[in-house]
């Protein structure tokens, strides 16, 4: 850890937005990250729905996120940034290192990927490669995404599944998503064939566990 004091700080600071929803991990992380003699956490999130307003107005160099966050996922903001600060480097940091979850992150246009068992001085590093051009992914979960595949869910079996996930009836769901309750059966039932699963619960644990939804 290259500990200095904040008045010995380099004039020119990488400025890094953290989004995670657990305060103590959040706490911790924007500690670590402060005790680097290059790194400045400008701004603190507990939910996604605050992300892209504060780069906006922090204008950070990296914004780590976290997937899995109240509001908006990491994965969705990560899209907005790409369109909104597209200058701003994203770096996904989760708990899951599920290999849809990368393949998701890459779409969206996310600089790395990392999981949250590693030492703090990878993630110092990777925040530095991450502004430096580079593309960093945890070795283990790129060759398991490689074997994994692709999603065989589309973008609409995945809206189905992901509004059923509150034990919505199929009348809710069509609601929700202006379908027609024939065509949400239709959906679900593809989605359950694809993900070799009995019933919609299951189909959404296996989506989720594979990191597709």
């Amino acid at each position: 850890m290259n500990e200095m004091p904040r008045d010995h700080r380099p004039a020119k600071c990488i400025r890094v937005l953290l989004a995670e929803d657990q305060g103590m991990m959040r706490g911790a992380l924007a500690l670590l990250l402060g005790m680097e003699a290059d790194i400045e956490v400008v701004a603190q999130l507990g939910a996604g729905s605050g992300i892209v307003d504060a780069v906006l107005t922090h204008r950070p160099d990296v914004a780590l996120l976290d997937i899995e966050l109240p509001g908006m996922s990491g994965l969705d903001a990560a899209v907005e940034l790409r369109d909104q600060a597209p200058d701003c480097r994203v770096l996904i940091l989760t708990t899951f290192g599920r290999p849809g979850y990368l393949r998701r992150a890459m779409e969206a246009g996310a600089a790395g990927f990392l999981v949250k068992d590693g030492p703090v001085e990878e993630l110092a590093a990777a925040i530095r490669r991450v502004l430096a051009g580079e593309t960093v992914v945890d070795p283990a979960l790129a060759a398991a995404a490689l074997s994994a595949g692709p999603s065989p869910l589309t973008a609409r079996e995945c809206e189905v599944l992901q509004a059923s996930v509150d034990g919505a009836t199929v009348a809710d769901i069509a609601a929700r998503l202006h379908l027609s309750e024939s065509t949400v059966r239709n959906y679900l039932s593809s989605a359950i064939g694809k993900t070799g699963t009995r019933n919609r619960a299951e189909a959404v644990r296996e989506a989720r566990q594979q990191g597709w939804l």
